[in-house]
């Protein structure tokens, strides 16, 4: 058998629902993955709506089959259907009886579940019932399963079983880690399905599985299933302070620094408004947690429990490793979900809780089991308005079966839409409140426009007012708050996240750019692109340069110097965009990360023109190119639309690339019309290299570090980038300017026409981690160069302790 796994730890796996109390360690075919999650808290079942399977412990289900009574009370029973798929995993839209399916040696979708006692490190093994059809009498894993037509599940396993059937599998396979074994009194068997259990040292089941051996359900270990025994044995190799170190290692990636700004310039009742700025601020962060993935809170109130504490058992905190189990503090008692047996001092099932490796690419937007081909046919039954609401930012897409809700869905469909303002009411209700209180404090006309109508539009879901209203503000005070980005949707990048930045005006440095935001509509008409896509009607973009003093929400990861919004392709075409710039957090990433990147990376000759004037010209052109280019555009059907709808998930890194690199053409514009100085030129071009090797950092998943490797890679191969021996890189000023431009008019083109196939050929030829990268970046991890900055807001948190 060959398969390629996606593991999972689920949170809580297990089933109480009040049937009988006994243990079915057979999951029947037709596995259930629409019932609300349940995880307990202080013995008492909490329900918790999300699409987490439920395969192990089941409590006695229904076999398989559905049925039909008939009149009589005879039954008519159906044969079970399965959804067949791609060879990639895609649903096809097409579901076929079981026997066909197996016939036809069809793709289709299959659950595993391994069980795993930790104090006597085995597994759980099932002996297969005799007249199975698939492996009869064989040794296999805890528990496995087919997935109904409607249900999902991932990965393939290809097998063939005495010429009999063709089982072409996608698998998920779940890790449950109890703290000790089961007693096997406590289970009951189905027999027509398991004909005997027993406990495995997994170090026997994996040489058995080596060796072939008959009596076991063959798997090949060589691709990732075999991995399932490597991170099981890896996870208790690592002692705590093994973990410790790790982790510490982690963290030093982030340089502290505390970001003050002067107050003095503030009023009282200035000061009076900011509290209840920061104090809607937190409240966002608690939207933007549960945005990302549904198991934050359960995750957060963990750590916090475990916060205090020199030494505990940190597990795999790392995104890019399984985090198979959590400390002893997580350890959870489920004695109703097994039967009673005489086994000395055995209470129930102990196990750990644990989080997933993985969490779904769509993050909590969408029901995590959700893929692309369910929400394209889903969506073919919606109206026109219907479509915009599914693809716009403002609204979640959940089922009908994970929730208790009357919302209407379409017929024969199981998703449906729900807006922020329902599906996030009780934070959204709270920050309201507090803006409100916020907009009848200040006496500034444009901030009191802007709070009042924010906190309006948390409560109706209707953006389109507020965001005017933030484009017009002019207040010492500076505010963004609301759902803006689309970085987490990676499935589609249709759903914005929730963001918070709290700044002071700096009026002189404000001033003083000016000139970028005129220049815009000049700009657009000297793109390198077909003047057929270029805006006739760009608007002049208002610029605003802050000192932060507090942020939050949809601020991990790498932390913005500046940000371009709203988003919304509407505003964008009536009113055009608008500018914040976040100086101090520019100087302190300059300071701890651009200039040692430099030092380390640059040659010695142009090392020098590496400055923060340059540093931060590019930001602003980086964020003005967001505003000009392709937005909405006209398909080749004559179609309207926009890039970020036809571009979909690949969207988010083409449009940084695009500022990027169009930044530097606008720069080069603007010098060769005497905007701005000559000397600027060299400077820009080598503090852009440098700054390469910084965005790059924070990873080939996330939209700007993608985006940045495209950059590099392009100029690279056209010889603009130079690496020299000793792992030092330079500028070729001869051929820096083609390049750049070269790759402008490639990237503007491809959005112009809303041309997906090339901007992921682009980025797969391009976004990569090249040999000249990894050079690069090896050197800056054996120094321990900052990835980033972790600001620490230590003058804010005084004043709202003065409050």
């Amino acid at each position: 058998m060959s398969c390629l796994i996606r593991v999972y730890s689920c949170l809580s796996v297990f089933d109480t629902n009040k049937h009988e109390t006994r243990i079915s360690l057979f999951v029947s075919t037709r596995i259930n993955t629409k019932h609300e999650f349940v995880k307990h808290e202080h013995g008492k079942p909490v329900s918790c709506s999300c699409r987490v399977i439920r395969v192990v412990f089941q409590i006695a289900r229904n076999k398989a089959k559905r049925s039909k009574t008939m009149g009589d009370g005879d039954e008519l029973h159906e044969e079970e259907r399965f959804d067949v798929l791609t060879k990639t995993g895609l649903k096809t839209g097409i579901s076929k009886p079981r026997s066909a399916v197996h016939r036809d040696g069809d793709y289709h979708r299959a659950v595993h579940v391994w069980i795993f006692a930790e104090s006597t490190q085995q597994l759980l093994l099932q002996k297969r019932a005799d007249h199975k059809d698939s492996w009869p009498g064989l040794w296999d894993i805890s528990s496995a399963g087919h997935v109904s037509a409607g249900d999902t599940s991932l990965i393939t396993a290809s097998v063939t079983n005495g010429g009999k059937f063709i089982d072409n599998e996608f698998d998920d396979v779940y890790l449950v880690t109890t703290l000790s074994p089961i007693p096997l009194e406590a289970f009951t068997l189905q027999e027509s399905e398991v004909s005997a259990v027993k406990y495995i040292s997994i170090e026997e089941y994996k040489n058995l599985l080596v060796k072939e051996d008959p009596q076991y359900v063959p798997y090949n270990l060589d691709g990732q299933y075999g991995q399932l025994f490597d991170i099981i044995t890896k996870r208790y190799q690592d002692n705590v302070e093994a973990q410790s170190i790790s982790l510490q290692k982690k963290l030093n990636r982030y340089s502290p620094i505390s970001l003050d700004a002067e107050l003095t310039g503030l009023t009282d009742e200035d000061k009076q408004v900011l509290v209840l700025l920061i104090q809607a601020a937190k409240i966002v962060d608690d939207v933007f947690y549960n945005q990302v993935w549904y198991s934050n809170p359960s995750l957060r109130e963990w750590l916090n429990h475990r916060s205090q504490l020199s030494e505990f058992d940190m597990s795999e905190l790392d995104e890019n490793e399984a985090f198979l189990t959590t400390a002893d503090s997580a350890v959870k008692l489920l004695p109703e979900a097994t039967r009673q047996v005489a086994v000395g001092g055995w209470k129930g099932v102990e196990y750990k809780s644990a989080f997933p490796i993985l969490k779904p690419p769509g993050a909590s937007f969408y029901p995590p089991d959700m893929d692309k081909m369910e929400f394209e046919l889903w969506m073919k039954g919606l109206s026109d308005d219907e479509k915009k609401d599914a693809t716009g930012f403002f609204n979640v897409i959940r089922r009908h079966c994970d929730s208790n809700s009357n919302n209407k869905s379409i017929p024969n469909s199981d998703l449906y839409i729900i807006p922020f303002s329902q599906e996030y009411s009780s934070s959204l209700e709270k920050a309201s409140e507090l803006l409100h209180k916020a907009g009848d404090v200040t006496t500034s006309p444009s901030l009191k426009r802007l709070l009042h109508s924010k906190a309006e539009a948390f409560l109706s879901n209707d953006y389109y007012d507020s965001d005017i209203a933030w484009m017009e503000l002019d207040s010492k005070l500076d505010v963004t708050i609301g759902p803006y980005e689309t970085y987490e949707d990676v499935l589609f990048g249709y759903k914005a996240t929730f963001e918070a930045f709290i700044g002071i005006r700096d009026d002189k440095a404000t001033a003083q750019l000016k000139l970028f935001g005129d220049q815009l509509q000049v700009m657009e008409q000297n793109l390198p692109m077909d003047d057929k896509y270029k805006s006739q009607d760009v608007i002049s973009a208002p610029i605003r340069v802050i000192q932060l003093v507090y942020n939050s929400g949809d601020v991990k990861g790498p932390q913005t110097v500046a940000f371009n919004l709203p988003n919304d392709e509407r505003i964008v075409n009536d009113r055009g965009s608008s500018m914040v710039m976040l100086k101090n957090v520019s100087e302190a990433k300059f300071k701890l990360i651009l200039q040692p990147i430099a030092d380390l990376c640059i040659v010695k000759e142009q090392r020098e023109l590496v400055d923060f004037d340059s540093f931060f010209t590019h930001t602003i052109c980086h964020e003005c190119c967001h505003g000009i280019g392709p937005h909405t555009i006209t398909l080749p059907n004559g179609q309207k639309s926009t890039v970020r709808l036809e571009l979909q998930e690949l969207h988010s890194a083409l449009e940084e690339a695009k500022a990027d690199i169009v930044g530097l053409w606008a720069l080069n514009f603007l010098i060769s019309k005497d905007l701005l100085p000559k000397t600027l030129l060299k400077s820009i071009y080598v503090s852009f290299l440098a700054g390469c090797f910084r965005s790059v950092r924070f990873g080939l998943e996330e939209a700007h570090g993608k985006g940045q490797a495209l950059q590099f890679n392009w100029l690279f191969e056209k010889g603009a980038f130079v690496l020299h021996p000793g792992d030092k890189f330079s500028v070729d000023f001869d051929k820096i300017e083609g390049a750049v431009e070269g790759l402008s008019r490639e990237i503007l083109t491809i959005q112009a026409k809303g041309d997906k196939d090339s901007a992921r050929k682009l980025l797969e030829q391009y976004g990569q981690m090249t040999q000249p990268l990894n050079t690069a970046l090896t050197k800056l991890a054996d120094v321990e160069v900052p990835v980033d900055i972790a600001p620490d807001f230590s003058l804010l948190t005084n004043l709202l302790h003065n409050h």
